[in-house]
């Protein structure tokens, strides 16, 4: 452990026909494929330039070598999305970290300054989100275990982030909000976000 901060990235396996199949689903699977290819070395090259920051790496299957070269690199433990994030948050705790923030890999928008904003908010707050235009978000960040916020939520759904600030504020847990960012799971996320350009063909 080089530093008390944690970056976790949580990565789905590229693989075609089980990455982004609700944009496959008027793409194609190949194209699909191709556009969160992309998603992924625009989290690499967000999370590759943080400093004062040790970066640990969760593939959905299995570890890929190509990507994030050098990093920690593990597979994702549990049965749903909440599980799977709490486990490799308790993890780093376990380790010895102090501040711990978590973000996906399908950000068009991220960088290198919204992960630090997260770390940096830890100081003065337990919890730290970064809100999806969904409902949902693409950052969770910790400044010590918070087991409630993966317990019995609805993942996926636009209720999400107001349901678990909700439940903190009633049990005196302080969180601070980013700035809110669109992730990319259907064709019109894709159309509306600063890749149209890029794969205005598919569009």
């Amino acid at each position: 452990m080089n530093s008390k901060n944690l970056l976790i990235v949580f990565v789905k396996n590229p693989v075609q026909g089980k990455a982004k199949t609700r944009l496959a689903a008027t793409i194609g699977a190949e194209a699909a494929l191709d556009v969160y290819k992309e998603l992924i070395s625009i989290t690499e090259k967000a999370t590759s330039k943080i400093s004062d920051c040790d970066l640990h790496v969760y593939f959905s299957s299995e570890i890929n070598e190509s990507l994030w070269p050098g990093k920690m690199k593990f597979i994702q433990q549990g049965a749903d999305l909440g599980e799977r994030m709490y486990s490799a948050f308790h993890h780093g705790f376990e380790l010895g970290y102090h501040r711990i923030v978590g973000v996906g890999s399908d950000l068009p928008d991220l960088n290198s300054e919204t992960i630090s904003t997260g770390i940096s908010a830890l100081s003065t707050n337990d919890v730290a989100f970064g809100p999806s235009d969904d409902g949902g978000y693409y950052l969770i960040g910790m400044s010590q275990p918070t087991p409630c916020i993966f317990e019995n939520k609805k993942w996926s759904t636009e209720s999400l982030l107001d349901e678990t600030t909700r439940e903190l504020s009633g049990k005196s847990i302080s969180y601070s909000l980013l700035e809110t960012l669109n992730d990319v799971d259907t064709i019109e996320d894709l159309r509306s976000s600063s890749l149209s350009d890029k794969f205005s063909e598919y569009l």
